[in-house]
């Protein structure tokens, strides 16, 4: 059993982010890391159990009542570690600023999952933020280009592209339309798999589908996913407006499911690094229509429909093509999944940053970390794509 001990940091979500820090803290436990998380009560909820030898420790700094006592945490368990791997921007810059605070603070690694939009004082505030991550930290990864050249741009020496794989897909028996809460099907079935986020542009959505729906008969639109109430009530409002064929499924455990059921997926975001729920769309064997942001294009390159953002009209006549051309969707679906297929697994991208883990460390001991721990070519288990 190895001595190196690896503390992940990763503060509340129910996301992709959380799937991939729950995948990465078994697969080092496996390979003999002592792992520990420092998080949220409600991100622990989707992390592995004390059986699976990972420790899951919940004082997320949250509001001013425990802000001094979550931070103490954090420092002492930055110090018992071997190596920290932060995972967002705010867990991102709680550990940067917290290892400042100690003599001799292990390698910390800093991930950017999304980018930081809006504009104003507080985007302002928050670039100083990332700023502040970027220089800080030995090593600074992005799940998406952008964000790899955003770091870059704000002085991280040698920022690097991380690759986050889908979650294995259930593949037990389909629902039928009853369970899935869409009523009978009289046509085809748009899904879309998403928070309820002003990020994820559902707006977008619920207009497209209206335009939708006076080309193509019957068609229905689900959407899987739970998020900010008060905003699902003014999107229900608006589909209730525009007439569109929209149905808000809440959070969903049978995703896998409703791919099976799906004639298309289509995600109309503002931004995105490289989303889970396409990646599994396109292991599902589902023709994905995106919007051209953020990692998306890399990830989808030219085995989906990519459209413009905010644009109802363009992601509406993307839909209606694959929906009226069942060859050309047919196409798409199986080079996305042969695509998929040679893109990492979790298996590969746990022993890439277990490698690069202990290059880190092992640079650290010799007193240099920065700009000296890429994994030598032809090394196995790349973090980074093929």
């Amino acid at each position: 059993m190895s001595s190196e001990r690896v503390l992940l940091v990763t503060g509340p979500a129910t996301g992709g982010v959380v799937g991939h820090v729950a995948g990465l803290a078994s697969g080092l436990s496996g390979l003999g890391w002592k792992v520990a998380v420092f998080t949220s009560p409600v991100t622990a909820t989707r992390l592995p159990g004390a059986d699976s030898g990972v420790r899951v420790v919940c004082d997320w700094p949250q509001g001013r009542h425990n802000l001094a006592g979550g931070l103490r945490t954090l420092r002492r368990m930055i110090g018992e570690a071997t190596v920290v791997h932060a995972h967002g921007h705010q867990a991102g810059l709680l550990t940067v600023l917290a290892a400042a605070t100690l003599k001799n603070p292990p390698p910390v690694i800093v991930t950017w999952h999304n980018a930081v939009l809006g504009a104003g004082p507080k985007r302002r505030a928050l670039a100083v933020a990332e700023k502040i991550q970027a220089q800080r930290a030995d090593l600074v990864t992005g799940a998406s280009s952008d964000l790899v050249a955003r770091a870059r741009e704000l002085g991280a020496r040698d920022p690097e592209l991380t690759i986050v794989s889908a979650e294995q897909l259930d593949q037990g028996a389909s629902c039928t339309a009853d369970e899935t809460d869409l009523g009978p099907r009289r046509g085809p079935l748009v899904l879309t798999v998403s928070r309820i986020a002003p990020q994820k542009r559902l707006d977008v959505l619920v207009d497209a589908a209206a335009l939708l729906s006076a080309d193509v008969h019957g068609v229905q639109w689900a959407v899987a996913g739970d998020g900010d109430l008060d905003l699902l009530d003014e999107l229900e409002l608006r589909r209730n407006r525009v007439k569109a064929p929209v149905t808000f499924l809440g959070r969903r455990e049978d995703v896998p499911s409703l791919l099976r059921q799906a004639d298309v997926f289509a995600l109309s975001s503002a931004w995105e690094a490289r989303p889970l729920a396409v990646q599994e769309a396109m292991a599902a064997g589902v023709p994905v229509v995106a919007t051209a942001v953020g990692g998306v294009p890399d990830l989808l390159a030219d085995t989906g429909e990519l459209v413009e953002p905010g644009s109802a009209p363009a992601l509406a006549a993307a839909v209606r093509r694959l929906l009226t051309d069942p060859v050309h969707a047919g196409d798409l679906a199986e080079r996305a999944r042969t695509r998929l297929a040679i893109l990492p697994t979790e298996e590969e991208i746990t022993q890439g940053w277990s490698d690069r883990y202990r290059l880190l460390i092992a640079a650290s001991d010799r007193g240099s970390r920065k700009g000296i721990f890429r994994l030598p070519s032809g090394r196995t288990g790349r973090v980074g794509p093929r």
